[in-house]
C-alpha cells in the first residue's frame, strides 16, 4: 500500500576536487531521451533556469522544453539540494571516478562539471540534508557517528567548517525530507512517517502541523511560505504560512496510487512549481498549480 511504499524512502537512521569532466558547455551537456528513474532530488540549480533532476546515474536537466544530461560525472547524487550558485549533494561516486566513497558533503558551482569537498568525504552518505538556497547553511541528520559528529541532527552556518548539535525536540518518526528557509535558518521543516513538522528556532523544537493520521512526504520553503506534501487517505499539497499558521490546499495533477516526494519552486518565477512523485512521475506548473504539464511518461522523458 502507498504508506508502506513511502516507508522505503525514509532515512535509515575544503579543498577543490576535479572529477572526470569535459571542458565547454556543449561537451558537458548533451541532449537526453529515454528513462529517468531513481531520482533523489530536484531543483533550479544556479541561474541557468534549468530544472535539475539528481538521479542514480548523474544529472538530468529540463530546460525550456528540452531535456539534457551530463556527458560525464555520473555520480549517484543523494541528499541533493539546489542553491542559488549550484548545488550541494551527498551520495556515491560513479564507477570511473577517483572520488572517495561515500561522497560525504560536496558542492558544485559549475553545473556539476566539478565537485568541491565540504565535509565527511569517505565517511558518510547523507540522505536527509537541507541547505538554505541563499544562505548555504546546512541542516542534516547524521545517520551514524563519524570523525566529527555524533548520531543525530546537526547544523552548520559556515558552509561545513564547524557544526553544532541540534536537539530536534518534538520531532517524531522516520525522516524522509528536510527543508531550510532560503535566508532565515531559524525556520526548518521536516517530513516524517508521522507528519509534517516545523521549527522556528533552528531545529531545537518542532511542532506537528498535520493531522496525526498523515504521513509527511515532502517539504520546501520559499521566502514567504512552506510548501508541504503529505499522504492520508490520498496525496495532498499545501501552502503553509508559518507566521499566521494559515494553510491553503493547492491543486494537484492526477496521482492515482501515488504521492509527492520532492517539491521545488523556480526562484525567478513564484508561479512555477515542480513536483516529483513516488512512482517516478514529474510535473511542472507555470500558473501557481492551476494546471500541470507532465514531464515524464511511464518514466520516460
Amino acid at each position: 500500500m502507498i504508506k508502506k511504499k513511502f516507508a522505503l524512502i525514509t532515512v535509515m537512521a575544503g579543498f577543490f576536487i576535479t572529477g572526470c569532466t569535459n571542458s565547454g558547455d556543449e561537451a558537458f551537456e548533451v541532449p537526453f531521451e529515454g528513462e529517468l528513474s531513481h531520482v533523489h532530488g530536484i531543483g533550479y540549480a544556479g541561474n541557468d533556469n534549468g530544472l535539475y533532476f539528481a538521479s542514480h546515474s548523474g544529472l538530468k536537466i529540463y530546460r525550456e522544453g528540452d531535456w539534457f544530461e551530463t556527458s560525464d560525472n555520473f555520480h549517484d547524487y543523494m541528499g541533493f539540494n539546489a542553491v542559488d550558485e549550484g548545488f550541494y549533494t551527498s551520495g556515491h561516486p560513479s564507477a570511473d571516478s577517483d572520488l572517495p566513497n561515500p561522497l560525504g558533503i560536496q558542492r558544485s558551482l559549475d553545473g556539476g562539471r566539478s565537485l568541491e569537498r565540504i565535509a565527511f568525504e569517505g565517511e558518510t552518505d547523507y540522505h536527509a540534508m537541507a541547505v538554505g538556497y541563499n544562505s548555504h547553511d546546512i541542516f542534516l541528520l547524521n545517520p551514524a557517528k563519524n570523525s566529527q559528529l555524533e548520531t543525530g541532527f546537526h547544523k552548520s552556518t559556515d558552509e561545513g567548517k564547524t557544526w553544532e548539535a541540534v536537539n530536534a525536540a518534538g520531532l517524531e518518526g522516520e525522516v524522509s525530507a528536510l527543508a531550510l528557509h532560503p535566508t532565515d535558518s531559524s525556520l526548518v521543516a521536516a517530513a516524517t512517517s508521522t507528519g509534517i513538522y516545523v521549527s522556528e528556532d533552528g531545529g531545537e523544537n518542532f511542532e506537528l502541523v498535520t493531522q496525526e493520521s498523515e504521513r509527511g512526504t515532502a517539504v520546501f520553503f520559499d521566502e514567504d511560505s512552506l510548501f508541504f506534501a503529505s499522504y492520508g487517505t490520498g496525496p495532498s499539497l499545501m501552502k503553509y504560512t508559518v507566521e499566521t499558521q494559515e494553510e491553503e490546499m493547492l491543486n494537484l495533477p492526477e496521482l492515482t496510487g501515488d504521492g509527492i516526494v520532492f517539491i521545488f519552486q523556480n526562484p525567478n518565477n513564484n508561479e512555477e512549481l515542480a513536483l516529483y512523485t513516488l512512482q517516478g512521475q514529474a510535473f511542472l506548473s507555470e500558473d501557481a498549480t492551476k494546471t500541470w504539464l507532465p514531464l515524464l511518461e511511464e518514466g520516460n522523458v
